[in-house]
Protein backbone atom coordinates (compact mmCIF):
# COMPACT_ATOMS: atom_id res chain seq x y z
CA UNK A 1 0.00 0.00 0.00
CA UNK A 2 0.95 3.65 -1.02
CA UNK A 3 1.55 5.72 1.63
CA UNK A 4 2.45 9.59 1.71
CA UNK A 5 2.26 11.07 5.38
CA UNK A 6 3.04 14.77 5.84
CA UNK A 7 4.27 16.38 8.86
CA UNK A 8 5.51 19.49 10.05
CA UNK A 9 2.45 21.79 10.07
CA UNK A 10 1.49 24.06 12.73
CA UNK A 11 0.75 27.53 13.77
CA UNK A 12 3.13 30.14 13.00
CA UNK A 13 3.45 33.99 13.25
CA UNK A 14 3.93 36.06 10.02
CA UNK A 15 7.54 36.27 9.34
CA UNK A 16 8.28 32.90 11.08
CA UNK A 17 9.60 29.32 9.78
CA UNK A 18 7.97 26.20 8.88
CA UNK A 19 9.59 22.80 7.18
CA UNK A 20 7.35 20.37 5.85
CA UNK A 21 7.73 16.61 5.31
CA UNK A 22 6.79 13.63 3.23
CA UNK A 23 7.60 10.30 4.22
CA UNK A 24 6.63 7.51 1.51
CA UNK A 25 6.26 3.99 1.72
CA UNK A 26 5.04 1.53 -0.60
CA UNK A 27 6.34 2.51 -3.74
CA UNK A 28 10.00 3.25 -5.15
CA UNK A 29 10.24 7.41 -3.92
CA UNK A 30 13.25 7.46 -6.26
CA UNK A 31 11.35 6.64 -9.12
CA UNK A 32 8.63 9.48 -8.80
CA UNK A 33 8.75 13.63 -9.42
CA UNK A 34 6.85 15.06 -6.29
CA UNK A 35 4.81 18.37 -5.96
CA UNK A 36 3.34 20.28 -2.90
CA UNK A 37 0.15 21.57 -3.63
CA UNK A 38 -1.56 23.60 -0.82
CA UNK A 39 -5.78 24.18 -0.43
CA UNK A 40 -6.69 27.22 1.50
CA UNK A 41 -10.09 27.41 2.86
CA UNK A 42 -13.41 27.83 0.17
CA UNK A 43 -10.51 27.84 -2.63
CA UNK A 44 -9.63 25.50 -5.37
CA UNK A 45 -6.21 23.37 -5.09
CA UNK A 46 -3.26 25.41 -6.04
CA UNK A 47 0.04 23.69 -7.36
CA UNK A 48 3.18 25.13 -4.92
CA UNK A 49 6.30 23.72 -5.96
CA UNK A 50 8.05 20.48 -7.49
CA UNK A 51 11.11 18.69 -8.04
CA UNK A 52 12.57 15.76 -10.20
CA UNK A 53 13.32 12.44 -9.45
CA UNK A 54 16.95 12.74 -8.53
CA UNK A 55 16.15 16.15 -6.46
CA UNK A 56 18.11 18.14 -9.86
CA UNK A 57 15.37 20.49 -10.59
CA UNK A 58 13.06 22.02 -8.76
CA UNK A 59 9.99 24.80 -9.89
CA UNK A 60 8.10 26.87 -7.85
CA UNK A 61 5.06 29.48 -8.48
CA UNK A 62 6.12 33.17 -8.03
CA UNK A 63 4.40 33.55 -5.04
CA UNK A 64 6.26 31.67 -2.94
CA UNK A 65 9.75 31.97 -4.93
CA UNK A 66 12.79 32.99 -2.73
CA UNK A 67 10.61 32.46 0.52
CA UNK A 68 10.19 27.89 0.00
CA UNK A 69 12.61 25.42 -0.68
CA UNK A 70 11.56 21.99 -1.95
CA UNK A 71 13.92 19.24 -1.32
CA UNK A 72 14.02 15.44 -1.28
CA UNK A 73 16.38 12.82 0.27
CA UNK A 74 15.26 9.19 -1.57
CA UNK A 75 17.38 7.35 0.75
CA UNK A 76 14.85 8.54 3.34
CA UNK A 77 12.43 8.37 1.15
CA UNK A 78 11.20 12.05 2.19
CA UNK A 79 10.40 15.01 0.53
CA UNK A 80 10.18 18.19 2.08
CA UNK A 81 9.28 22.32 2.06
CA UNK A 82 11.24 24.85 3.63
CA UNK A 83 9.12 28.08 4.03
CA UNK A 84 10.52 30.96 5.38
CA UNK A 85 8.94 34.46 5.40
CA UNK A 86 5.22 33.12 6.19
CA UNK A 87 2.41 35.11 4.73
CA UNK A 88 -1.14 35.78 5.98
CA UNK A 89 -2.02 33.94 2.48
CA UNK A 90 -0.02 31.07 3.07
CA UNK A 91 -2.43 29.27 5.28
CA UNK A 92 -3.95 26.34 3.90
CA UNK A 93 -3.46 22.80 3.83
CA UNK A 94 -0.43 21.45 2.43
CA UNK A 95 -0.51 17.91 0.66
CA UNK A 96 2.17 16.08 -1.25
CA UNK A 97 1.98 14.35 -4.40
CA UNK A 98 3.13 12.63 -7.19
CA UNK A 99 3.10 13.64 -10.23
CA UNK A 100 3.81 13.39 -14.56
CA UNK A 101 3.32 15.24 -17.38
CA UNK A 102 1.53 13.38 -20.14
CA UNK A 103 0.93 14.96 -23.55
CA UNK A 104 1.80 18.64 -21.97
CA UNK A 105 -0.68 18.11 -18.83
CA UNK A 106 0.38 17.60 -15.06
CA UNK A 107 -1.05 14.39 -13.84
CA UNK A 108 -1.22 14.05 -9.76
CA UNK A 109 -0.91 10.26 -8.37
CA UNK A 110 -0.79 9.45 -5.39
CA UNK A 111 -1.71 12.23 -2.36
CA UNK A 112 -1.13 12.35 1.19
CA UNK A 113 -3.74 13.26 4.04
CA UNK A 114 -2.08 16.72 4.20
CA UNK A 115 -0.72 19.20 6.98
CA UNK A 116 -2.21 22.29 8.16
CA UNK A 117 -0.48 25.46 7.83
CA UNK A 118 -1.58 28.86 9.49
CA UNK A 119 0.05 31.61 9.10
CA UNK A 120 -1.29 34.12 12.16
CA UNK A 121 -0.66 36.74 14.26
Amino acid sequence: EVQLVESGGGLVQPGGSLRLSCAASGLNFGNYDMSWVRQARGKGPEWVSAINSVGSSAYYQDAVKGRFTISRDNAKNTLYLQMNSLKLEDTAVYYCATYEVVAGLVEYGYWGQGTQVTVSS
